[in-house]
């Protein structure tokens, strides 16, 4: 039966293979290889920090984290899952670990809110960034890892890198709808008042939109986790690394001890996070509130009690 590729056969994976080890690999590699020095430098400093602090400081930080913003039952469950990961011995690989996340999810958050408040204040700006996100999202995760080998090299920054491309769509996507979502009658009373644009962004725009942003930001804590897994195979370590070795040995009871950290690790911040976004959500937000915030910065007088509430 005829089909297309009985009269011409397109050479994809050559184009890509010269474009990538002819073109980029050359003449860009010393540029990508320093653009991970401030990645290497805020993973060295955070995984050495983690692993400086004493076991039962760092629990009770997160266990009193946990009860502020998950309840108290969440703050138990800290407690004993991380005396859980120490009893088995994988205390030093969670920190590592911690490390990373946090790591990626900086960077993450430093890349992608701006971008996403971009996306939200221009059309053009969006229309462009939304086939890039919809790529970065739908390519296997493992795809990755080619690519970032021959650029980058392998170890922990590299794997912070393909991190961080995984799990950067979600906060640009959420930052977008979060900022696009501001009632437009807070918009229109901020720009009656002569707001500048920066001073609607900053103390109407982001102030409203934090609990989507928060949202955001957790999906994308979820997905680092998920991705340092199998940046352990391009050298990153931690959880990761104990998880791949039982791959590789079939030790199963080494790789289960992993994957059970990597969950309750995870558990764990998702809640905190989650708790710190539903914060947002408890609080209401007047318009008299809001309109007093914008004009403060023009030395002028909040205009009355007649201001609905929002």
């Amino acid at each position: 039966m005829f089909s297309p590729g009985d009269l011409l056969v397109i050479p994809f994976d050559d184009w890509i293979n010269d474009f990538v080890r002819g073109w980029l690999v050359p003449n860009f590699r010393p540029a990508f290889r320093a653009a991970q020095v401030p990645i290497t430098f805020v993973l060295g400093w955070l995984d050495d920090f983690f692993n400086m602090l004493p076991m039962l400081l760092t629990t009770g930080v997160f266990a009193l984290a946990a009860w502020k913003w998950a309840g108290r039952g969440m703050a138990i469950f800290t407690l004993v899952g991380f005396a859980f990961i120490d009893m088995i011995g994988l205390w030093p690989q969670t920190m590592t670990t911690l490390a990373m996340i946090i790591t990626s999810v900086l960077f993450c958050a430093v890349i992608g809110i701006p971008v996403g408040i971009l996306a939200a204040r221009s059309d053009t700006t969006w229309k462009v960034v939304r086939p890039i996100l919809d790529i970065m999202q739908t390519i296997p995760s493992f795809v990755y890892l080619v690519p970032i080998v021959m650029l980058f090299g392998v170890g922990m920054a590299p794997g912070i890198i393909a991190t961080i491309i995984f799990a950067l769509p979600p906060i640009v996507r959420l930052t977008n709808l979060g900022i696009r979502n501001v009632r437009s009658d807070l918009v229109e009373a901020a720009q009656a008042f002569g707001s500048t644009g920066w001073q609607m962004l900053v103390d109407l725009q982001i102030p409203l939109a934090m609990r989507t942003i928060m949202a955001g930001l957790n999906q994308t804590l979820m997905l680092a986790l998920s991705m340092v897994v199998i940046a352990a195979l391009i050298g990153a370590g931690g959880l990761g690394l104990v998880v791949n070795t039982g791959l590789g040995r079939l030790d199963v009871g080494g790789a289960t001890a992993g994957g059970v950290g990597i969950v309750i690790l995870a558990i764990v911040l998702d809640r905190i996070t989650q708790g710190l976004g539903e914060q947002n959500q408890t609080r209401t937000v007047s318009l008299r509130e809001v309109l007093g915030n914008l004009i403060r910065f023009r030395g002028t007088r909040p205009v009355g009690d007649t201001e609905k509430a929002a």
